[in-house]
Formats: C-alpha cells, sequence, structure tokens
C-alpha cells in the first residue's frame, strides 16, 4: 500500500499547463483551439471572446480608427487578463488551459507576463493573407471591417508581434494536421 492516491486519470505532458493559440481574425484560432482540447484528456477551451461579449454596454468596437485606438486597447487588456486568469484557474486544477484569442503585436509579451503557470505553450497561428481573406469569404461571420483587412492585421502580426513560440503558416492544412504539427512541436512552443 502507498502513500498517495492513484491519480483518476494518467498523467498528460501538457497537464496543468497553459497553451495559448492566437493569430489574425480567420486564422482558425476557434477551431484549432477547441480540436487541440478535444485530444487532450483533460482540458478546457477558454474563449477569449466569450469575456469581450460579456461587456453588456459600453464595449468599445475592434475598430481601426486611432481615436478609438486606446479605448480598444484597454478593453482587450482587460479581456487578456481575465482569459489568463481563467487559464491559470484551469490549470490549478489539473487541466490543460487551451485559450484562444487575438494576441498580436505588442500584447502578446503582455500576455505571456500574464500568465503564472508554466509550462506555458504559445502557438502562432500564421496562414497568409490571400489564405485569410478566402476563409473570410468562406465564413458567417465577419471579423473584418471598421478599417481591418487581412493584409493589414498580418502586417501587424508579422512586423510588430515578437517571434514568440511556434508560429505554424497553417493555411494548407487540415485543423487535425494543425494539431499534429503543434503536438508534434511543443518544444518550439514552450516559452519561459
Amino acid at each position: 500500500m502507498t502513500d498517495h492516491p492513484t491519480p483518476l486519470h494518467p498523467l498528460h505532458p501538457l497537464d496543468s499547463s497553459v497553451v495559448l493559440v492566437t493569430g489574425v481574425m480567420a486564422a482558425g484560432k476557434s477551431t484549432v483551439a477547441q480540436a487541440l482540447a478535444e485530444r487532450l484528456p483533460r482540458s478546457a477551451h477558454v474563449c477569449g471572446d466569450t469575456f469581450r461579449r460579456m461587456m453588456v454596454s459600453g464595449a468599445a468596437e475592434m475598430s481601426a480608427d486611432a481615436d478609438a485606438r486606446e479605448v480598444v486597447r484597454e478593453q482587450l487588456r482587460l479581456r487578456h487578463r481575465i482569459s489568463a486568469a481563467a487559464a491559470d484557474l484551469y490549470a490549478d486544477a489539473g487541466l490543460t488551459a487551451v485559450v484562444q484569442d487575438i494576441v498580436i503585436g505588442d500584447a502578446l509579451p503582455e500576455y505571456v507576463s500574464m500568465v503564472r503557470t508554466r509550462p506555458l505553450f504559445v502557438v502562432v497561428l500564421a496562414p497568409r493573407p490571400e489564405v485569410i481573406s478566402a476563409r473570410e469569404d468562406a465564413r458567417e461571420k465577419t471579423g473584418y471591417g471598421l478599417g481591418w483587412t487581412p493584409e493589414g492585421m498580418d502586417g501587424i502580426l508579422r512586423d510588430e508581434t515578437p517571434r514568440t513560440g511556434l508560429w505554424l503558416d497553417s493555411g494548407g492544412l487540415t485543423v487535425a494536421e494543425t494539431v499534429d504539427a503543434i503536438l508534434a512541436r511543443l518544444d518550439e512552443a514552450r516559452v519561459s
């Protein structure tokens, strides 16, 4: 007889960790994050957009307009703080928190510092702008508008976002292949 009870679930290398799946709008973040979470034995999908939708009044539109930018940034920081806290709580409970949100530009190092859980893995889905445009045209919801374009967002991603974690051009991959690539390349996604 041992002093320690047997865990209810076998341990998985991603237990008690956080995986951030980020990229521009229509990069496939939601679909990939859900598929990744479904592959893991104990996981939660933390969708950053859920926290935006919780704001009943006073929510700033995610406009590219410079006049609205500071209010937008503050609300985005709030959303990121909430999702980071939720991810930490799930990880504390032994689950893998798979967070999905737009965390690009200088927001990426800020987000990494908000998450206290380690290991933390960052996966940046980075299909080319023409792939993003085709995906945007094919989906029901609209991510672009209010001054945003796939090319403009791609510029922020590639020119203003620090090269943190695993950057994956998922444009030619299926969802399953993208998840396979993430799991196979976890070491590249790990951040300190």
